[in-house]
């Protein structure tokens, strides 16, 4: 059987049930919760508090309509655990924090700035929206991500420099999600695919800065993507290194005109140029002309495209943590 069969029987056995299930207007949730007291709970954290920790099986939290303030984690004991949102538009998780605001005698950092923090193995979230409210005032994080096997789906990601910080040495899968920014606005040494995403820039900046160790056969990985900007934005940047071994690779995406014909920056550093893995594969619209790219970045052949499925990408032998057998994301 080849991999490409494999994936597909492998996403018909996981998605098929969940997609009967939505359909299915008796479908239960473990837990509601709702801002104006209908639910079970009437904060985002208190409902991920009630969930046992170490579960086998998966908890799903409904989240309904509302703007939930607050400053959510979710803790490395609560793995398999689902959060859905009634509305990706009008469930808005958001909070506030930035480097470097003072909060008594402590200065958040950009580590600490996340509206919504996820270290726990195989969460899922599905039509919410995840904000970081505070401003072009500096590193403010939406969301931030430390683990293994976590999923988004139909998800906004709302905020100006940092927004999304795909950490760790995990595996992250985004699809049909929105994700908006300034500066580096998608950030951080995971594996990470995005699929069918819009990206959206602010100002004249760099979309991602990529972390990835050395040794990942992977980095971020974008397919199918629209790139877009507002009006005032027209020179932007893919991508800049932010560690030496950085690896981001667009293919088939659109590129609009505020992508800089450069495509890349080495972050002031020829030394990054030497181990950077920037590549692109059959991008279209006005910013995908590659006649004036960097010399250091790379096209995809035919065959090296060929390797970037969900199933390769997220293999156990393309990233170097100890996790035990294949994980492949449901679309």
């Amino acid at each position: 059987m080849n991999a490409i069969k494999r994936y597909w029987i492998l996403f018909l056995l996981v998605s098929i049930p969940s997609l009967l299930s939505a359909q299915n207007s008796t479908l239960k949730y473990n837990i509601i919760v709702a801002a104006d007291g209908t639910g079970t709970f009437k904060t985002v954290q208190q409902a991920i508090n009630a969930v046992p920790d170490n579960q086998s099986e998966r908890t799903v939290i409904f989240i309904k309509k509302g703007i939930y303030k607050e400053k959510v984690a979710v803790s490395s004991t609560k793995i398999n655990l689902t959060i859905i949102g009634e509305d990706p538009e009008k469930t808005i998780i958001t909070f506030d924090d930035y480097n470097p605001r003072v909060h008594g005698k402590d200065t958040v950092t950009t580590w600490s700035s996340c509206s919504f923090a996820v270290d726990a193995e195989g969460f899922i979230a599905e039509n919410i929206t995840f904000e970081n409210s505070a401003g072009r005032v500096g590193q403010a994080v939406a969301v931030r991500v430390m683990s293994d096997k976590v999923i988004f789906r139909n998800c906004r990601f709302l905020g100006n420099q940092d927004t999304l910080f795909a950490h760790g040495i995990g595996r992250i899968y985004f699809t049909n999600c929105y994700i908006e920014g300034t500066t580096d606005f998608i950030f951080g040494s995971a594996v990470a695919l995005f699929e069918n995403c819009r990206i959206h820039s602010k100002i004249n900046s760099y979309i991602t800065a990529a972390s990835t160790p050395q040794g990942n056969q992977y980095g971020y990985v974008f397919k199918k993507c629209v790139l877009t900007a507002d009006s005032s934005a027209t020179k932007v940047f893919l991508g800049r290194p932010w560690r030496a071994f950085a690896k981001t690779v667009f293919i088939e995406c659109q590129l609009g005109n505020h992508i800089r014909p450069e495509g890349w920056d080495n972050w002031k550093s020829t030394e990054k140029e030497k181990t950077t893995y920037y590549a692109e594969y059959k991008n279209t619209g006005s910013g995908a002309n590659i006649s004036s790219r960097v010399a250091w970045s790379k096209q995809l052949t035919d065959a090296e495209a060929q390797t970037y499925t969900p199933e390769l990408i997220f293999a156990r032998s393309s990233v170097p943590i100890p996790v035990v057998g294949a994980w492949i994301p449901s679309k």
